[in-house]
C-alpha cells in the first residue's frame, strides 16, 4: 500500500515499532507455519504483543481440518476483530475463505496455508515496518514458539494420500518435500542455540523424498539423499533427542527402527493408524491389511524391546458397524500400543467420507463407543506404565520446581503425551536431561528420583 503524498506523516518515521498480536491454531505443523511468519516480522523490526488492544495489527493462523477446528478459528477470528478491528487471516481455513468472508467480510486480508510471503505484505500494507539494522537483532535459528530446549522440524509440505476423512491434500497440496541439506543446517542452528530436542513432523513423514526422488543435496563435506532412513540417521548425529512423528507404516520404516535401537532416534513412533477393521479402513483409504501391521510391530519390538507406539484413532465412521468396533477393541488389545488418542469422527465438508453413501454413526454410539475404547486403552496403558516401576530411566524437563520438576521419557511428546515428576535434591532447569530411577506409575504419568 502506497501512502497518499498529500499526507505529510505518512512516510515519517514511526517513535515506536509497528505491534503484531499473533494467535497460532491448529497442529504443530501449523506452528511451524505460524514460527516463519513472525521470524520473517521480527527480522524487520516489529514487535510481537499479547494483547490484541495495544497491537496495530492481528494475524490469526487458523485450521481447518474438522468442524469444531473451523468454529475455534472463527471464534478466534471474531475475538480479535472485536477487541482490534485490523485482522489478517491465514491457515488451512484460508484456502477456502467463503466462510471467512461471509462472517467477517471488512478482514485486511486472508492467504491459505505455507504463503509467507503473501501474510508479511499484507502486514506491510496495513503498518509498514520500521526496521533499524542495528537494534533489530533476529536469532539464527529465528524466532520459535516452543519452550527453548526443543522444536518442532519440518521437512515437508502437503500430502500425497488421499484419506477419505481428510482435506488437507486439498487445503495444502501434494507433497514437497525440502532438500536434506536444507533441513540439516537447520537442525543445526536449533542444537547449537540449545535445542535439545527435534521434533521431526510433516503430513507424512515417511514419505519423505519421495516427489524428488530422493535426490541427493549438499550438506558438510558429503551429499545426503532426501530419503526418511538417510535424513534420521544425519539428524541423530547432532547430538540431539530425535522424536518422529506423522509416520506410516511402509515397509522402509522398519530400517529406521535399527536407528532407535542403535541410540540415533528416540525409541518413539508415532503412527496414526486410524482404525483396525478392514471394511473401515478400506471406507477411510487407509491400509487394510493390518494382520501384518500387527506382525510388524511384534517385529519392531524385537529390534528395539523399548520402543514405544503413540497412534491416534477415529471411532463412529460412517458405515462403523458393531463388529467392527469390536474388532478394533481385539486389535487394540494385541497390539498393546504405548500412547493412544481416540476421537469421535464429525463431519467434514469437502471430504469424500460424507459423499460414499454409508450410514452414519448416532452421537450417543460414538460417544459410548469412544468411552469404551478409552476404558481399554487405559488398562493397557496401566499394565505398561507399571513395567517402568525400578527402572532408571532419561527424562527432559519441562518445568522446574523447588522440589519437583515436571518432564518427560524419551516415550513421551510434548502437548500430547504423558509426564514424570521427578524429586532432586538438586535444582533442575527446563531443557536439563536427567536419568530418574522409576518409583511410581499412574495410568498416564511417572513418579520418580533423580540419581
Amino acid at each position: 500500500m502506497t501512502p497518499a503524498a498529500s499526507d505529510p506523516d505518512a512516510t515519517a518515521p514511526r517513535a515506536t515499532p509497528p505491534r503484531v498480536s499473533f494467535v497460532s491454531l491448529g497442529c504443530p505443523k501449523a506452528l511451524v507455519d505460524s514460527e516463519r511468519i513472525i521470524t520473517s516480522l521480527r527480522a524487520e523490526g516489529y514487535e510481537l504483543t499479547k494483547s490484541h488492544g495495544g497491537a496495530d495489527v492481528v494475524i490469526v493462523n487458523t485450521c481447518g481440518f474438522i468442524d469444531s477446528a473451523k468454529a475455534e478459528s472463527l471464534d478466534a477470528i471474531g475475538a480479535a476483530m472485536a477487541e482490534n478491528g485490523k485482522v489478517i487471516v491465514t491457515g488451512c481455513m484460508g484456502a477456502e475463505p467463503g466462510e471467512i468472508t461471509a462472517r467477517f467480510p471488512n478482514l485486511l486480508a486472508i492467504t491459505g496455508p505455507q504463503q509467507y510471503e503473501s501474510v508479511v505484505s499484507a502486514v506491510h500494507a496495513a503498518v509498514p515496518p520500521a526496521h533499524d539494522p542495528f537494534v533489530d537483532l533476529v536469532p539464527a535459528q529465528g524466532v520459535k514458539l516452543t519452550p527453548r530446549h526443543y522444536a518442532y522440524l519440518k521437512i515437508s509440505e502437503g500430502c500425497n494420500n488421499r484419506c477419505s476423512f481428510c482435506i488437507i491434500p486439498h487445503l495444502r497440496g501434494d507433497l514437497v518435500s525440502r532438500p536434506a541439506g536444507d533441513v540439516l543446517r537447520e537442525a543445526e542452528r536449533l542444537v547449537k542455540a540449545g535445542v535439545k530436542e527435534l521434533l521431526v513432523i510433516s503430513q507424512d513423514t515417511s514419505a519423505y523424498g519421495l516427489d524428488v526422488k530422493y535426490a541427493e543435496s549438499p550438506w558438510k563435506d558429503r551429499a545426503v539423499r532426501a530419503r526418511f532412513l538417510d535424513l534420521t540417521r544425519e539428524l541423530g548425529s547432532l547430538g540431539a533427542w530425535v522424536r518422529l512423528h506423522y509416520v506410516y507404516p511402509y515397509p522402509h520404516v522398519d530400517e529406521v527402527i535399527g536407528l532407535m535401537a542403535d541410540g540415533l532416534a528416540l525409541p518413539y513412533l508415532d503412527i496414526p493408524f486410524q482404525h483396525a477393521a478392514p471394511n473401515v479402513l478400506r471406507a477411510m483409504r487407509r491400509p487394510a491389511h493390518q494382520e501384518k501391521t500387527l506382525e510388524r510391530i511384534h517385529r519392531w519390538r524385537e529390534i528395539c524391546p523399548d520402543l514405544a507406539i503413540r497412534s491416534t484413532f477415529i471411532v463412529g465412521f460412517p458405515g462403523e458397524t458393531d463388529e467392527d468396533f469390536a474388532f478394533l477393541l481385539d486389535w487394540l488389545k494385541e497390539a498393546k500400543l504405548e500412547r493412544v488418542g481416540c476421537f469421535k469422527y464429525e463431519p467434514v465438508k469437502g471430504a469424500r467420507s460424507e459423499t460414499l453413501g454409508l450410514p452414519a454413526v448416532p452421537d450417543e454410539l460414538k460417544k459410548e463407543r469412544w468411552t469404551r475404547f478409552m476404558q481399554t486403552q487405559q488398562a493397557i496403558s496401566e499394565r505398561n506404565q507399571k513395567k517402568k516401576v525400578g527402572r532408571r530411566v532419561k527424562a527432559i524437563i519441562d518445568e522446574a520446581g523447588p522440589t519437583v520438576a515436571r518432564g518427560r521419557t524419551v516415550w513421551d511428546a510434548p502437548d500430547i503425551d504423558g509426564a514424570i515428576y521427578v524429586s532432586s535434591r538438586r535444582p533442575l532447569r527446563a531443557g536439563d536431561i536427567v536419568t530418574v530411577k522409576v518409583e511410581r506409575a499412574e495410568a498416564y504419568d511417572l513418579h520418580g528420583m533423580a540419581v
